[in-house]
Formats: structure tokens, C-alpha cells, sequence
């Protein structure tokens, strides 16, 4: 019997870059500053807690489809702390996903329809595309400017069509760490007031912005809040990506469709991760102390790197380097990293990636989520392969 035909609806989607250049790490004994994870554990104090709650009894069982109760109530605490805004009612504006992707599809899949147009600025998380397409929705996509990856609005302007469904922002960004101002949000305001384009803005590093300034969130600005749907991570909080556990914020409408889709995803998030992170949540010194925990290492390995043919560029949040090689080689961003990996035993990512159309602008990215051990060892390994 012959095997029947299956029509791919990506058919022109491989393997995640992340993936491959982790894997290509792992074969040829490279140091990782591909993927975005860190190399140290959450706070101990959060790992306590998950022991504690996994032998809970009745902390083994499903969690409540939106997420725990306690969990939906600490976020809704934190949120009013660190923005300044009332509480998101946890019952009805609050729901606990599988990591922020999940967050990300729930929301496209609950609200883009075939047809629909969505705006994608760009580079972007390689998830984006794809998720769109998915859903029948078609990706508009917008550059971000060169020299900063900073929206130039009136290309955003330019995009906005009776057919968007949708703008997709990140901030802090990435792969470039460009966050948002307060002008800006308020510029996007203006373009969709007269629309009924709604707003998905992933702000999974929320808490890495450097050098004195805040994180702007979408839920700052009103008549923006009230289109929005607002993704954040504790993966990328707590250090603890292999939780897979984030949250979406969103007025109740909104909410309402996203868990019509969650429901049929995941159902439920992890119940003991969900109590161990409401154990924690309400100590806001954690993740106050985050923007110069990660500004010190985003300064170590702009120091460490200092004598190589790098070009750094400026990092003002998440925790991405970007860096263009053109005094080094004249190879294809993709070669590049490649040869990074397998020669001088460093991994990195091919900022290509991060474009539908794999435009190559001669940049690659570190993470410099690791310990200061780890980055020194990487610069130490560039250094000798004589990069200049």
C-alpha cells in the first residue's frame, strides 16, 4: 500500500537555526552562545520550592485551565508594582501558558483569520512567520531601521491596511535588544486609533533593560492596553527556560478567546512550577536586580571582546550581542557562524534567521546569558583564533 501524500503547510520551514547550531555546538564540543538559555540555575530559593511542591500532596494533578488561582493573583500584585497601573483582574485578564510561545500561538490562532494581514517588524523571532502562516493569516513585513532595529513609523503607517488584524511588537527586542519608548507607544497609538487592529507585544525581557532606563510595557499606555496582548516569560525571569511556564495579560474579551484556544493546546501548566513561582513572585528583589546583574555581563563581554575584529553594537536590553565581522571575513552570515562553531569552537547565531527572506547583513548574535566563566573562555577561544 502505498504512503499517502501529505501536503506540508511549511513546506519551506527546516529545523529552528537554535536548534541546529546547538546541535552543531554539542558535535563539535563548541561553547554555546547560540541559544538563549542560561548556563546557571534559577534561585535557589525557587528550586526549593519546586522540591517542596512536587511532593505536595494534590500538587500532581491538572491546574486550573487559566493557571492557579495564587499564581494569576501574585502576577496580578507584580504587575501593578512594576508598571504603575491597576491590577489586571487575575480571574478574567490573566492566564498561565506553556512559556510565552504558547502565549504567542494561543493569540494567533484565537484572533488572525484566513485572509487576515498581520505586521511583522523585522528581524524577528523566527516563531512569528510561521505561526501566522498557520493560522491562514499572511505576514506583512515591516524593516526595523539599520542603523538601531527602532521602528520607523512611517513605514508602519505605509503597512497598516484595512485587512491588519494585527501588529506584532518585541520589547526588549530580539535579536537586537532595541526596546521602546514611551513616544513610540504613543506614535502607535495614533496609527491605530482610527483601526481595529489589536496589538501582541512580547515582552519577555521586561526586566533587562540597561543603563538607568525603564522597561515601557503596552499595558502603560490606555487606549493601547485595551487592544493588547501582552506576553511575558518567567523562563526568561528566573533563569529557569526549561520550566516552560509564562503568562499573557489581556482585557477580558481578549483573554476570553485566548483560552477558547489554550484549552486544546496545553490545557494546564505544570502545577508544582505554578506554585513554586507564586512562592517567590511576590519578592520583587529578584527580579529588581536583574537589569545590573545582566548589564555587568553584557559589559564583561563587550570588554572581553575588545580586541577582536568584532564590531559591537550597542545593547540597551535582553541579553544579545549583535556583532558584525566584516574586518574579519567576507563569508555569508550562515558560513560564518558555522565556521565559528566547528573551527574556533564557539557557537553563534546567523542574525539571517531572523528575516522571512534570510537577508544577510553581515551580523551574528551572542548570548550573553552565561556564566562570566563561560564568556570568558569564548572570548579567550576568539581571541586565539586570531579573529582581526
Amino acid at each position: 500500500m502505498p504512503t499517502p501524500a501529505l501536503a506540508s503547510k511549511l513546506p519551506d520551514v527546516g529545523t529552528s537555526i537554535f536548534s541546529v547550531m546547538s546541535q552543531l555546538a554539542q558535535e563539535h564540543g563548541a561553547i554555546n552562545l547560540a541559544q538563549g538559555f542560561p548556563d546557571y540555575d534559577p534561585p535557589l530559593v525557587l528550586r526549593e520550592a519546586l522540591a517542596r511542591h512536587a511532593t505536595t500532596p494534590g500538587h500532581q494533578q491538572y491546574a486550573p485551565m487559566p493557571g492557579l488561582p495564587r499564581l494569576r493573583e501574585a502576577i496580578s500584585h507584580k504587575t501593578a508594582l512594576v508598571y504603575g497601573v491597576p491590577a489586571p483582574n487575575p480571574n478574567t485578564e490573566i492566564t498561565i501558558t506553556s512559556g510565552a510561545t504558547e502565549a504567542l500561538y494561543a493569540v494567533l490562532a484565537a484572533v488572525v483569520h484566513p485572509g487576515d494581514e498581520v505586521l511583522v517588524l523585522e528581524p524577528a523571532y523566527d516563531l512569528y512567520g510561521p505561526a501566522i502562516r498557520l493560522q491562514g493569516g499572511k505576514p506583512v513585513y515591516v524593516p526595523l531601521r539599520a542603523t538601531d532595529f527602532r521602528p520607523d513609523w512611517d513605514l508602519v503607517a505605509a503597512a497598516l491596511s484595512p485587512r491588519t488584524r494585527l501588529i506584532m511588537l518585541n520589547t526588549p527586542h530580539n535579536p537586537s535588544g532595541a526596546v521602546l519608548t514611551e513616544q513610540d507607544w504613543d506614535t502607535l497609538a495614533g496609527l491605530l486609533a482610527p483601526t481595529n487592529t489589536l496589538v501582541l507585544s512580547d515582552e519577555v525581557y521586561e526586566h533587562m533593560v540597561f543603563d538607568g532606563q525603564p522597561h515601557r510595557s503596552a499595558l502603560q499606555h490606555p487606549q493601547l492596553a485595551e487592544r493588547s496582548f501582552v506576553l511575558s516569560s518567567f523562563g526568561k525571569t528566573y533563569h529557569a527556560t526549561g520550566w516552560k511556564v509564562g503568562y499573557c495579560i489581556a482585557p477580558p474579551a481578549l483573554t476570553a478567546e485566548v483560552r477558547r484556544v489554550h484549552q486544546f493546546l496545553t490545557f494546564a501548566v505544570s502545577t508544582p512550577a505554578q506554585h513554586a513561582l507564586a512562592d517567590v513572585l511576590a519578592e520583587a528583589a529578584h527580579f529588581q536586580a536583574l537589569p545590573a546583574f545582566y548589564q555587568a555581563k553584557r559589559d564583561l563581554f563587550a570588554e572581553l571582546l575588545r580586541e577582536t575584529g568584532f564590531d559591537l553594537l550597542p545593547v540597551p536590553g535582553a541579553y544579545f550581542q549583535l556583532a558584525r565581522y566584516h574586518r574579519i571575513s567576507a563569508l555569508p552570515d550562515v558560513e560564518f557562524a558555522r565556521r565559528l562553531t566547528t573551527e574556533v569552537g564557539v557557537a553563534v547565531v546567523p542574525v539571517s534567521a531572523f528575516y522571512h527572506d534570510g537577508q544577510d547583513a553581515g551580523l551574528i548574535r551572542f548570548c550573553f546569558a552565561k556564566e562570566d566563566e563561560t564568556l570568558r573562555q569564548a572570548a579567550q577561544r576568539l581571541r586565539e583564533a586570531a579573529l582581526s
